[in-house]
């Protein structure tokens, strides 16, 4: 499910943006970035706005400065969120792309990427895509987990993680609110058996981390942060 912020600062897409290149991976083109031979990956899974967007292919380049495999599939198949069309029915785009099959897709690219000598992969998801990653947090399908403003998840699928994982969630967010992921980090806690992170960013809204403004310096110094403690993340359990 998605709230009215799940829409909001939508991107200018570019589907020539990054220093990576575009191929196809478990089906999916994919942007893929790094060193190509790295037996660590990163898959990212954006938002409803898709792979195209510049902040998120930015992002994908930054993590793999860090030595990462960084995959970046386009879920959507050509078919993110595009506000500009009037004849865009918000109601059946949800459910022509749900999460389940989001999911169901993630563990194909997963498999692609172990077939090519992959030995540890971990997932990020933003919005939509964080629901995604919390569906792949209850197998082992990957080594570590970060979701990021996620879109409505529920008490159930927290407590059926098994995979070390981080949420990352805004002050001002109604997909989920502040006080449901320290809920969520409180049931993690309770697992001794999983490593877990819970952090609430002041003063941003859903979807700052790849959606925030190129002019605002306190919007970009909040989604650095982030950004920071998602690679640490990583650098701790993908290895």
């Amino acid at each position: 499910m998605t709230t009215s912020q799940c829409f909001d600062n939508p991107p200018t897409l570019c589907s020539t943006c990054g220093a990576g290149i575009v191929q196809e991976i478990g089906g999916l083109k994919t942007y893929l970035t790094g060193p190509q031979d790295s037996k660590l990956a990163i898959l990212l899974i954006s938002d409803v706005f898709g792979y195209e967007a510049p902040n998120l292919r930015k992002l994908a380049d930054k993590v793999a400065a860090a030595g990462f495999l960084v995959v970046v599939p386009d879920f959507f198949n050509g078919d993110p969120v595009d506000l500009s069309n009037p004849r865009m029915d918000r109601e059946s785009w949800r459910k022509a792309h749900g999460t389940d099959k989001g999911c169901d897709d993630a563990k194909a690219v997963i498999a692609a990427l172990r077939s090519k000598g992959v030995s540890a992969i971990g997932a990020a998801g933003f919005c939509w895509g964080g629901v995604v990653v919390v569906k792949l947090a209850r197998s082992d399908d990957i080594q570590a987990a970060v979701i990021l403003h996620p879109g409505r998840i529920t008490e159930d699928e927290i407590n059926e993680v098994k995979t070390p994982v981080a949420i990352l969630g805004a002050e001002i967010d109604s997909a989920s609110p502040p006080e449901q992921l320290k809920h969520f980090g409180e049931i993690l806690s309770a697992k001794s058996e999983v490593d877990s992170f819970v952090k609430i960013f002041p003063g941003v809204s859903h979807g700052w981390t790849v959606r925030y403004s190129g002019d605002d310096e306190s919007a970009i110094k909040s989604a650095e942060e982030a950004h920071c403690d998602m690679l640490n993340w990583f650098m701790k359990y993908i290895k």
